[in-house]
């Protein structure tokens, strides 16, 4: 599996392979990532210096992404965003690689990383804390991710 920034001609794979995963926790629904206008516009909106989107690709196909923008409202503290993989490839260890490269480019722009979830993502909500993340007991801001219910912060 190679990992690498995204490129243009990902955009649609990448919005295919969320919005898969989406589906499979329920979360197809307002409040959430399935309604944002951009999912399939990443390559697009992550060339800032500040920010960046991640892909996992493996025999020519995306089957894994994250992603790090800034928090809006907040100085210093970036978002995880969108860390998305298929179930085949859950459990491969490519997780954590793709984490750790992600929050290594964080670290050059931000104090602290942010991220929402839903708590029925129990593997996930198990793997941010296992690296560092702590539980929040409300959302850091009010966005458009309001169905999300739970909320994990990291000093990078």
């Amino acid at each position: 599996m190679l990992i690498r920034l995204i490129q243009e001609k990902d955009n649609q794979e990448v919005e295919q392979l969320i919005r898969t995963c989406l589906l499979e926790f329920g979360a197809n629904k307002s409040g959430c990532a399935w309604e944002a206008p951009y999912l399939g516009q990443f390559y697009q909106v992550y060339q800032p210096e500040n920010m960046q989107y991640l892909v996992v690709e493996k025999d020519g196909y995306i089957v894994a992404g994250c992603g790090i923008g800034p928090v809006q409202g907040v100085d210093s503290v970036c978002e995880l965003q969108k860390m998305y993989m298929y179930k085949d490839i859950r459990g491969s260890g490519i997780a954590k690689q793709l984490l750790e490269l992600s929050l290594e480019f964080a670290k050059k722009h931000y104090k602290q990383c942010y991220l929402e979830t839903f708590e029925n993502m129990i593997a996930a909500n198990k793997f941010y804390v296992k690296h560092g993340f702590r539980l929040l007991d409300k959302s850091l801001i009010e966005g458009p991710h309001y169905a999300c219910d739970r909320w994990y912060i990291k000093d990078l």
